[in-house]
């Protein structure tokens, strides 16, 4: 990828990333939690997707709950072999990952400063806050009036704007990405060379 198109990647990814820390605003509590995450999931398989081939079968449901990539977490699993997202990256979406598991399937307390959810979170947020649309998008929330749901917290803050970076740069990988082509293909005659693989 050249600088020129990191720049434009990285254009779109601040734009989108403005709009969803805004709508983000919206969430508390255990909702926000679970909303944020539904949208890493998604950004997650739009990520893989990019390096699919389609579907040959209408109605494909490798991505439906209950099948191979119907989990976040095969899907974090995946991308990361597949080399396309980094170490740090993929330590975040588990910590996301084992936070929804925690806050959906308890009767406690659903809030992200409490010591066991911000521990959990305070690594990744070190690390999120090295990508340069943190500061600018802290300054934007910041700019907002207080919504019917009170002040914003600095823990909610900060994972809006975790949830809201992770998405953001998720699309933006996907959208240049393109399906994978292997250099050669198994087929029932043997190995063969794959016409369509991009020769070096």
């Amino acid at each position: 990828m050249t600088g020129k198109q990191a720049t434009g990647s990285d254009a779109v990814a601040s734009q989108a990333a403005r709009t969803i820390a805004l709508q983000m605003l919206e969430e508390r509590g255990r909702g926000a939690v679970l909303v944020g995450v539904a949208r890493v999931d998604a950004a997650l398989e739009h990520l893989l997707q990019a390096v699919m081939n389609p579907a040959t079968a209408k109605g494909d449901g490798l991505f439906l709950p209950e099948r191979p990539l119907g989990s976040i977490g095969a899907k974090v699993a995946l991308a990361s072999r597949l080399g396309l997202i980094d170490g740090p990256v993929e330590r975040a979406l588990n910590v996301l990952r084992k936070l929804r598991n925690a806050l959906a399937h308890s009767a406690e307390s659903a809030s992200l400063g409490d010591a066991a959810h911000s521990s959990r979170l305070a690594e990744v947020y070190e690390d999120a806050r090295t990508n340069p649309l943190w500061t600018p998008l802290e300054m934007v929330l910041a700019a907002q009036p207080p919504s019917a749901n009170g002040v914003l917290e600095p823990a909610l803050r900060d994972y809006i704007l975790l949830i809201t970076i992770l998405v953001a740069f998720l699309e933006a990988t996907a959208q240049q990405l393109r399906p994978m082509q292997p250099p050669v293909v198994m087929g029932f005659s043997g190995v063969s060379r794959n016409n369509g693989a991009i020769q070096e």
